[in-house]
């Protein structure tokens, strides 16, 4: 299974089940997976240009900032549209509004982290997923001396009370940062709920129905990645 990241689970999801408009046309279109990885990058960066008051932006600039060509840029925005006018560029609130309405992320979307431990608790104190729409709603453990403890306001539950909860507060994310032992056990709590995606740092992969989509996040194969790239970079040094 390919990995996707979190926005890229959303662009899927918001496919499949909230199928209108521009976004019906990519459906009938069939994007590309290297397009659609593409979309996240293109809304951080114009969420950047934002924040530094630039209001329109033209493909050949975006491409410098970006590392893509502005060909490229342009082939990519044309499958929803294009959005930009000849001799004036892009305007970077409006692309970046339609970019976040293909990505599924102009509504609120309620998440669950399952694992209490430093992990989960790292992604519970990150506060920027809510500025792109993901609202933690829930954090649950096996620890009972964990029970009722906040964090950023969020209780911890046990996980008695998971199935319940999800079916209950519409949750649509489930993040999975507990041993791979137990991660099975979880997924077949999860495949009997209404969730909708499981965000799965276990170092293991999920049997789940296929109406579940999943992003496996293995941080050593990250790592082993960079490794590879820089003892390669370094071989391609020595020859110049």
């Amino acid at each position: 299974m390919k990995k996707l990241t979190l926005y890229q689970v959303f662009y899927i999801i918001n496919n499949k089940l909230h199928i209108k408009g521009k976004v019906k046309k990519v459906v009938e279109k069939g994007i590309s997976q290297a397009v659609i990885q593409r979309l996240p990058r293109y809304y951080r960066y114009l969420g950047e240009l934002l924040e530094n008051n630039v209001e329109r932006i033209s493909s050949s600039d975006l491409s410098k900032k970006m590392n893509v060509t502005a060909s490229q840029i342009r082939q990519d925005l044309n499958n929803f549209g294009g959005f930009g006018q000849q001799g004036y560029g892009y305007n970077v609130k409006y692309l970046r509004t339609e970019i976040g309405k293909i990505l599924g992320l102009d509504g609120q979307h309620g998440f669950v982290i399952i694992g209490a431990g430093n992990l989960g608790q790292a992604l519970a104190n990150y506060a920027s997923f809510e500025k792109s729409g993901f609202v933690l709603k829930g954090i649950f453990d096996i620890n009972p001396k964990l029970k009722g403890k906040k964090i950023r306001g969020v209780e911890i539950r046990m996980m008695e009370e998971l199935k319940d909860f999800i079916n209950d507060n519409f949750i649509e994310i489930a993040v999975l940062t507990i041993p791979k032992n137990n991660a099975s056990d979880i997924a077949d709590i999860l495949a009997e709920t209404t969730i909708k995606g499981i965000w799965n740092f276990a170092h293991t992969d999920l049997k789940l129905p296929k109406r579940i989509l999943v992003e496996n996040v293995h941080l050593s194969e990250s790592l082993m990645r960079l490794s590879y790239k820089i003892g390669h970079s370094e071989k391609e040094l020595s020859k110049e």
